[in-house]
């Protein structure tokens, strides 16, 4: 699956919508969802959802309604499962896995809502039942929080020429795609873009000047911070999640990984998949008697320095050996670039294991496992246990905006969970840029993050995002 088939696709030119917030949506359209059958019968049952909600008239065209509801998704077969002991190759049930993501646009094509669902827990019936219902039980769960004071989204200054390029994180880079797209779309002088090098290569291209800002999944260092040429201010924009990927036929479409598991799988000290310390998590699944493949990212990478930094956390074997990084020198491993080159690698390599962000996993048909946390429970990435996960960063967030949140303490957190960062120079890029950052980070802190959720992203924490508007308003 491409990336633009995975991105909610984007439509130039002004629309008749007239809600600017949640709260104003009462009449929607959805549009196709996609060409293929499953994405069909995802909006169908969408459809179905919303009308049996009855939240929200559904209307057979665009015109009249205050929003549009658009969406893509996929359903695909993970394995299979024997419904008869006795005969268990000719009794097999299939197991499914998939995601539905789903944006409401209201007025100058703003995103008012999104959200991302992946199949439930206690999942009965069909899964693309299962899906529509969890989109539309958020959607109208949104709805009712959403009370009916109409927010304050900054308006687009269209006398601005914008003209900036940034670089870095892979990461979060399906999303600053949607954010560029969408911004653009609302000021037509907008000229922003991005190249995905890597969190290090990113940071390399800001201290040579090719660039106006950096991305990074690693907030910098005091020491990292006094070497730079000049002051760097940090952003939080979106936080995401790292997820071990694999690829072992005949096992469970979920896996549960303990850390002491991860780290010997890392350090080469597990090397196949039915090791007693994999099976005692997995005490139901079919595990070959196969050597494990390990990838891993080979450049500088803000999702290495997650991964590594969330290892360090759980193993003192790991921190005493390898330690946190962006870039390490790994006991084990075949090496990939970029987050994309990881997750296809795993893709086509039988018995591997890899790591990468969510959306990677998502959009390559992957499997990922649940990941044992502080409080000693599997628990799998969502959006929900993202935003668990960064409940008490606000807290520990220093004035400048640098904070670590894996491994965060609590039920239903994801432990390898973390925010992503734009760095900047203090001065915003002087005269001739500041205008266009200011303008850009207030509509990502605002509008954008209603973005966020439609691409598996958790939004910032609205203390977070308000601080950072507050700290915004003190440069001008």
């Amino acid at each position: 699956m491409t990336l633009s088939a995975f991105l909610i696709p984007s439509e130039r030119g002004a629309r008749a919508q007239t809600a600017e917030s949640l709260s104003q949506v009462k009449k929607v359209y959805v549009e196709s969802f996609g060409p293929d059958e499953a994405a069909g019968n995802l909006r169908e049952k969408t459809i179905q959802q919303l009308r049996k909600n009855k939240k929200f008239e559904v209307l057979p065209n665009p015109g009249g309604a205050d929003a549009i509801v658009k969406g893509n998704g996929s359903i695909w077969v993970t394995g299979y499962m024997s419904t008869n002991p006795r005969a268990p190759a000719s009794a097999r049930q299939a197991i499914y896995h998939g995601f539905l993501s789903v944006e409401v646009v209201g007025k100058n094509s703003e995103p008012l809502w999104s959200y991302l669902a992946t199949p439930g827990k206690l999942r009965a019936g069909s899964i693309t039942d299962d899906l529509a219902e969890q989109i539309v039980t958020r959607l109208s769960g949104a709805l009712e929080h959403s009370g009916e004071k109409v927010p304050a989204v900054p308006s687009a200054d269209q006398s601005l020429e914008f003209n900036l390029h940034g670089a870095g994180a892979t990461l979060p880079a399906p999303l600053y795609q949607k954010w560029f797209e969408s911004f653009q779309q609302r000021n037509a002088q907008a000229r922003i873009s991005y190249n995905a090098v890597g969190s290090e290569g990113g940071l390399r291209m800001l201290a040579e000047g090719k660039v106006d800002f950096a991305a990074s999944d690693v907030p910098l260092s005091d020491e990292r911070m006094a070497q730079s040429k000049s002051p760097l201010l940090h952003f939080p924009t979106v936080l995401g999640a790292v997820v071990p990927i694999y690829n072992v036929k005949g096992a469970e479409p979920k896996l549960n990984f303990t850390p002491e598991t991860l780290a010997g799988i890392y350090l080469g000290k597990i090397k196949k998949w039915n090791d007693p310390k994999i099976r005692a998590a997995n005490k139901n699944a079919s595990l070959p008697d196969a050597e494990i493949i390990v990838v891993h990212r080979s450049d500088g990478s803000g999702t290495t320095f997650v991964w590594t930094d969330y290892l360090s956390k759980v193993s003192p074997d790991w921190k005493k050996t390898v330690g946190a990084g962006s870039e390490v020198q790994w006991p084990a491993g075949t090496g990939a670039e970029g987050n994309e080159a990881v997750a296809a690698m795993v893709q086509q390599t039988p018995n591997s294991i890899g790591y990468v962000e969510l959306v990677y996993a998502l959009r390559h048909q992957l499997s990922f496992g649940a990941v044992r946390n502080a409080a000693g429970e599997y628990v799998l990435a969502d959006l929900t246990s993202v935003t668990v996960a960064a409940k008490g960063a606000a807290g520990a967030m220093t004035s400048d905006f640098r904070v670590s949140i894996t491994d965060a303490p609590g039920k239903g957190a994801y432990p390898i969970a973390t925010f992503t960062w734009w760095l900047v120079p203090q001065d915003l890029g002087g005269a001739g840029k500041k205008p266009a950052f200011v303008e850009l980070l207030k509509w990502v802190l605002t509008s954008g993050q209603n973005d966020c959720s439609a691409l598996g992203y958790a939004p910032l924490p609205k203390e977070i995002a308000n601080r950072e508007l507050q700290f915004l308003a003190t440069l001008k």
